[in-house]
């Protein structure tokens, strides 16, 4: 485990928000005489995450784990709050530094066969970083560096010539990891890498990621829904609920003694082999509509341990000395 420490931190994210306008068209607004309408898909969360460590972010399906990682990425323009990388203010930085900054982070993405430009061969779709920053100009070296790439993620140089159809899910997650390291990153932003995979595949990938990052010295923020995944892959993870931080500790701290209501109703829904005879405890509820969030704490209409306080008060991540936080009324 490594030790954290926010004084050296890689990344920090402070009162990060994204709302989206899905309001009707204009005329249609005018004429039933209605204000816009925005989703608030994530609602101020901070945290940092240290060089050469993996932070995962976990939550169920449409809590803001992908759009956390489209805005640390740049896809997405944040509503509110900053992003500091290697000490760069992103929202302030000029475009001659976010250039260069840009080689220093890439995405890997859920679906490897959606990300690769089918039109494309290999060599291409791995080497087109490496042309656009301007890295290798010469056409055989940047041929060279893509089998090397291509050999670091357990494939062969000659499948440079071949299309992304001619592989198996499992291989184009590989290329896809392949194009991220051409320009020789120093953070990797993982969308569920694996869960459109095989659970065999899955192992594979992972290990080959974990190689990399003992090898490169990479830094991971990991999103996923996969409980056993991140269990095995983290340093550090954060319980997304809803658009917010309801927890965030060490991977032992989390998965051993877990403070939140939520990532308990997590954990009790993972299935394990030492307890085969155990009745699983299935997570129970929806989460609600982000159009219409709960009152107070979010988590309040499906949390067994709510009180009034819960429903009229939302409360603030708090953080102890260990660096473990909580945000609950009851703990």
């Amino acid at each position: 485990m490594r030790p954290h420490d926010m004084r050296n931190a890689l990344i920090e994210v402070q009162d990060l928000q994204i709302k989206f306008d899905i309001s009707a068209p204009l005329l249609t607004r005018l004429l039933q005489k209605k204000k816009k309408t925005y989703v608030h898909a994530v609602r101020g969360i901070d945290f940092e995450i240290n060089p050469g460590e993996t932070f995962s972010l976990v939550g169920e399906s449409g809590c803001g784990k992908s759009t956390v990682a489209r805005l640390l990425s740049g896809l997405y323009e944040p509503s509110g709050g900053r992003i500091h990388f290697k000490g760069h203010d992103m929202a302030k930085v000029d475009k001659r530094t976010m250039k260069e900054l840009r080689k220093s982070f890439q995405m890997i993405f859920q679906d490897p066969f959606a990300s690769l430009n089918p039109r494309w061969k290999v060599e291409r779709i791995i080497g087109e970083p490496l042309e656009l920053f301007g890295l290798l100009p010469d056409k055989q070296e940047r041929k060279q560096r893509v089998g090397e790439l291509l050999r670091q993620v357990g494939l062969s140089e000659n499948d440079m010539t071949k299309f992304p159809h001619e592989f198996s899910g499992g291989q184009r997650q590989r290329i896809s990891i392949a194009r991220a390291l051409a320009s020789e990153p120093e953070f990797l932003i993982c969308d569920e890498p694996t869960s459109a995979l095989d659970v065999s595949v899955q192992a594979q990938v992972l290990n080959i990621m974990k190689e990399l990052q003992e090898k490169l010295g990479l830094t991971y923020l990991f999103i996923s829904h996969d409980m056993s995944v991140v269990s095995h892959f983290s340093d550090r993870v954060g319980i997304m609920y809803l658009g917010q931080l309801v927890e965030v500790g060490n991977v032992d701290e989390i998965f051993e003694q877990p403070k939140h209501p939520y990532t308990k109703m997590l954990m009790d829904a993972i299935p394990s082999m030492d307890e085969i005879n155990k009745e699983r405890t299935p997570v129970t509820g929806e989460v609600p509509n982000p159009l219409n969030p709960p009152s107070g704490c979010a988590f309040h209409p499906r949390c067994p341990n709510a009180t009034a306080q819960c429903s009229q008060e939302a409360p603030v991540l708090v953080k102890n000395t260990s660096g473990h936080a909580v945000s609950c009324f009851n703990v």
